[in-house]
């Protein structure tokens, strides 16, 4: 769900960056059934989703939820990541996070017919409520995680947990810097990896 992380990973193709937002509605081969530059975002996107799965520090700040959270703590971890990346955007791009994410918005449109039906029908939300951006606000991610909790059968009151962030916002904030250095690296390794295989 740390969709502004995923796009930022992506570099500055815009093909990419959609198979990279489109990653998770994207199933097991069906990548292969869209343009090379598109199947690269997907797969970084799953190499992306592992490392971050496997990642002590990422799970050092899940755990801190999973007493009240359970499953549902990944989720939200992806979300606060991408608070304190949205929030602290000019520590690591030189451009204003608004002009990034209109652009993105803008390619998501001009290739509308290459995307998947999910993010076709999550399009107009997703422009019309300036997701990305709004993550930096802790008012308005509290606001994005209710409406996502609407889409899940059990309930998860996952809007709760922006309670515990404040409660622990140093630590979390620290966890999240050390965790994208790392992150980081990783996204650039893999996506020069994974274009040299999709060559072959």
């Amino acid at each position: 769900m740390n969709f502004l992380a995923h796009i930022y990973l992506s570099g500055t193709n815009e093909r990419i960056q959609i198979g990279n937002f489109m990653g998770d509605g994207i199933r097991g081969k069906d990548y292969k059934n869209y343009h090379t530059d598109i199947q690269l975002g997907v797969l970084l996107h799953r190499s992306i989703d592992s490392f971050t799965d496997f990642h002590p520090i990422f799970r050092q700040s899940k755990y801190r939820l999973v007493p009240k959270f359970n499953h549902f703590s990944g989720i939200i971890i992806d979300m606060f990541y991408d608070h304190f990346l949205a929030k602290e955007w000019a520590m690591y791009h030189h451009e204003d996070l608004e002009v990034f994410t209109q652009r993105f918005y803008r390619s998501l449109k001009n290739y509308k017919e290459e995307l998947n039906l999910k993010t076709q029908n999550l399009l107009p939300y997703l422009t019309k409520e300036n997701w990305l951006a709004r993550y930096a606000n802790l008012t308005d991610l509290q606001q994005i995680l209710k409406q996502m909790d609407y889409r899940f059968a059990m309930k998860s009151n996952m809007y709760e947990a922006v309670d515990d962030l404040y409660a622990n916002y140093e630590d979390f904030q620290r966890e999240f810097h050390l965790f994208f250095k790392d992150l980081m690296v990783h996204a650039e390794t893999e996506r020069i990896r994974i274009e040299q295989e999709l060559k072959k």
